[in-house]
């Protein structure tokens, strides 16, 4: 009786070792054949002195003071007119709200739908207490290393610029697109695009404009960050997670330190905090997670191709692995984030207010209201008072894989990254592409950074700089995307 057990196992081993290798053996390369574009005949150099030059102009955006730095706008749009002079007498501007911008690139076909590319104008400000730990002035546009510094030069005046040089290029090669384009650069993304984008996108609306496809700042060429994978991985965001902050309070009778009651308002809103932290919100390798792994998995080597390319069978414990980084757990479920306490102003008193704020990032399939109803439940006690942030905002809409704008990006990096393996991806982040869902059904996010581990976090950190060998691959990309747009992909 024993054998036979022993054997049914062993037939039973063999028989899943044999689908695995199969399977892994069978799952093909979903990566697009192109040829490299050829180099762009242009002064990487002088591109990179035009960008370094906007980046003393100090577009930070505020949410209490929206127009605080309205004469640094100024200056950046007077700049832009200056050194790109093609751009201003072809295309037509319009500012939108306080200081967002509004190209249009007339197309040669008024029947053929236009597309937008977004960057925008502003940035977050230096960390109080953090300027001495910069290489160099954070607002000097120092240009030094092969690298132009400074805050702004990743996130997302490079972008911006990137865009400006390669339609002043098209431009001077007398190119004219078929279809109209947009350039959206927004002022506020970084305090929610509320005042930038959102009048962007219902001005257009109002228009009768339905874009075919856009194009955000977003997900990066990632070098040597996915293990198991020896190439570049260019993700491009077919969404982006939604924003939920709620604020969160707890009112008891406020008494002398000495006479403590058995749970004070601080201990009662810890307690509640500790099972929220303690008890995430269900997630998985599914959606846009599994079309990225489902894309990836071919590329990959040894033991992680054999994993990825058979989640049927591991995928319990890839997830498990997943979990245990807070970048790839990001893309698996809806996160929690407990971000401000406050309670309290003297040592000797018990207050008789304890306030908390939780941000979550919302999983599309996840919304709004389904996380409010997991806060309330997790946190378990009914005293504690709970209200929305009023910025508060949906996950996004998944856009497609097999659309027109899809394939002309894929392309474009394929032409501009050669070395990179391109997969779609999930933005855990929030961008200002989120309000073009109100007139386009193929919002991505991609931003052709070519960037190492040790690079990410100088988005919105220290010493904040972009190679000027990549800022040419950047502009390559963006001409090679516009490019794409007058042929079939």
């Amino acid at each position: 009786m024993v054998k036979r057990v022993f054997l049914a196992l062993l037939l039973v081993l063999v028989v899943l070792s044999a689908a695995v290798a199969v399977n892994t053996w069978r799952t093909p390369s979903r990566q697009l054949a192109v040829a490299p574009a050829p180099k762009l005949s242009i002064d990487v150099q002088a591109a990179a002195m035009r960008l370094a030059g906007a980046i003393p102009f100090r577009t930070v955006s505020s949410l209490d003071n929206p127009s605080g730095n309205d004469a640094e706008f100024d200056k950046l749009h007077a700049y832009l007119a200056e050194q790109f002079p093609k751009v201003h007498a072809t295309l037509k501007k319009e500012v939108v709200g306080q200081k967002a911008l509004l190209y249009t690139w007339a197309g040669s076909d008024p029947a053929a739908k236009p597309i937008a590319l977004m960057a925008h104008q502003d940035m977050v400000p230096i960390a109080p207490g953090t300027e001495k730990a910069w290489s160099v002035d954070p607002f000097s546009g120092a240009i030094q290393d092969g690298f132009v510094w400074g805050r702004g030069t990743l996130d997302n005046k490079g972008n911006l610029f990137a865009q400006m040089e390669a339609i002043e290029l098209l431009i001077g090669q007398g190119f004219k697109p078929v279809q109209t384009i947009y350039l959206v650069m927004g002022d506020d993304e970084e305090v929610s695009g509320l005042r930038g984008a959102l009048p962007i996108a219902e001005l257009l609306k109002s228009r009768g404009v339905r874009l075919d496809w856009v194009l955000d700042e977003g997900l990066l060429v990632l070098d040597g960050v996915l293990p198991g994978l020896g190439k570049p991985a260019a993700l491009i965001g077919l969404a982006e997670k939604g924003y939920g902050t709620f604020f969160l309070s707890l009112d008891t009778a406020p008494g002398h330190s000495s006479m403590p009651p058995q749970h004070s308002a601080i201990g009662s809103m810890s307690a509640a905090l500790a099972r929220l932290e303690a008890t995430p919100m269900p997630g998985g390798i599914q959606g846009v997670a599994a079309q990225m792994f489902g894309t990836l998995a071919p590329e990959m080597s040894g033991l992680n191709r054999v994993m990825l390319s058979n989640l049927w069978l591991t995928g319990p414990l890839v997830q498990g692995q997943l979990e245990k980084s807070p970048s790839s757990n990001a893309m698996l479920r809806t996160t929690t984030a407990l971000t401000i306490v406050r309670a309290g102003n003297k040592d000797n008193v018990l207050p008789g207010r304890a306030e908390a704020a939780v941000n979550f990032r919302i999983l599309p399939g996840d919304s709004i209201d389904s996380v409010e109803k997991h806060l309330k439940s997790a946190l378990g006690n009914d005293a504690i008072q709970v209200k929305r942030y009023p910025g508060n905002s949906e996950p996004s809409p998944v856009s497609p894989t097999d659309s027109t704008g899809y394939r002309s990006i894929e392309h474009a990096v394929r032409q501009s990254f050669p070395d990179a393996v391109v997969a779609p991806g999930l933005m855990t982040a929030a961008t200002d592409s989120r309000h073009f869902s109100l007139i386009s059904d193929a919002v991505y996010r991609f931003s052709p950074f070519r960037v190492k581990a040790e690079d990410l976090p100088r988005f919105h950190g220290n010493n904040e700089r972009l190679s000027i060998s990549n800022y040419g691959e950047m502009i390559q990309f963006y001409q090679q995307l516009l490019l794409n747009t007058a042929q079939p992909q």
